[in-house]
């Protein structure tokens, strides 16, 4: 009897892998989990890996050429920047993603996030829970409708936000390389005017080495004073330093994060004591819908690629000569815009 194919979850944000394990065991495949994430383990691992399924860890090139079985390396998620997408197309592995699949969550965790740090809910609470019932200890508030949000990145989610921020009465502009407003009918701005002229700023874009802290200190320097920033796409896109010395000196209104260089932040540092700074766990991606969602997507995507089908949304498709045409568990693919 031949050995079960052995797909890695080098990790996961979710309590077991039940649903990766029975779709996987249908084309007589086993799941491997890692006990940690560094680099040694996973190298390790990767060695009898027929398929890589990766959340946040690191599938750096030397865990992808420890794998000489492996078949494909797919993403729990949307974001690339994990994984060393060069060395596997060069080994001829399929990278894949779910680039849609929680497009939903996010663009309402932003909203959520946009409106806690212009109205201020998130102190009012703190204030009232430590028993301090009093209005005016509160910062200034502004009427919501005629502010203006400016989206730097209009891929889906960011595509998402708008209506819901216009149902509230919210001006919003954008900011793309290509100036390409995707049929919202967003004005497209310069970055640098988008900085200067918007009342609130949401991050929407994948991290690269060129957008890396493309939130800096001269960033900072062009926006309003009384300027919020949400980031709900990479923690990376923002200098958290620049950040705080911006707030410290009364140059930035505030700030709501939901992901964070390093992941996880260190929570002592003064920047998450200021009652400004709005945080949450990288929770926008979250609910029970969007979680089965990804999983099982992310599963079949390994499943269809070890019995020789095409599977959904695959990043480097070159690589996918050998595999036969079929009906994967979505469409699409290429890189995400």
């Amino acid at each position: 009897m031949a050995d079960a194919l052995q797909v890695l979850i080098t990790d996961r944000a979710w309590p077991d892998s039940h649903v990766e394990r029975d779709i996987l065991a249908n084309v007589g495949a086993e799941v491997i989990e890692a006990d940690d994430s560094q680099e040694s383990t996973l190298v390790e691992l990767a060695a009898n890996a027929d398929a890589i399924a990766t959340c946040w860890a690191q599938v750096t090139t030397a865990v992808i050429e420890a794998s000489p079985k492996c078949q494909i390396i797919a993403r729990f998620g949307i974001g690339l920047d994990n994984i060393a997408i060069d060395t596997a197309t060069e080994r001829g592995i399929p990278v894949t993603y779910v680039p849609d699949y929680c497009v939903p969550e996010v663009s309402d965790h932003t909203v959520a996030l946009l409106l806690t740090a212009l109205r201020k809910t998130a102190f009012f609470h703190q204030q009232t829970k430590s028993g301090h019932y009093a209005l005016s200890e509160g910062p200034p508030l502004r009427r919501l409708a005629g502010q203006r949000l400016g989206l730097i990145g209009l891929g889906r989610i960011g595509q998402a936000v708008v209506p819901k921020a216009r149902a509230l009465g919210f001006e919003v502009v954008a900011h793309t390389p290509s100036a390409n407003d995707h049929g919202t009918g967003c004005p497209m701005l310069s970055l640098d005017e988008l900085l200067s002229t918007s009342d609130a700023v949401s991050l929407h874009l994948p991290l690269t080495d060129d957008n890396h802290q493309m939130l800096n200190a001269n960033a900072l320097a062009l926006m309003p004073d009384h300027a919020v920033v949400i980031n709900t796409s990479r923690g990376g896109l923002v200098d958290h330093a620049a950040v705080w010395d911006a707030l410290r000196n009364d140059r930035l209104g505030g700030l709501a994060l939901d992901v964070f260089d390093p992941e996880p932040p260190d929570l002592s540092d003064p920047l998450f004591a200021d009652h400004r700074v709005i945080a949450t766990p990288h929770a926008a991606f979250l609910s029970r819908e969007s979680l089965h969602e990804l999983r099982s997507r992310t599963a079949r995507q390994v499943a269809d690629v070890l019995v020789g089908r095409l599977p959904e949304h695959v990043v480097n498709p070159a690589v996918c000569q050998h595999l036969r045409p079929g009906t994967p568990s979505g469409p699409g693919v290429g890189r995400p815009q």
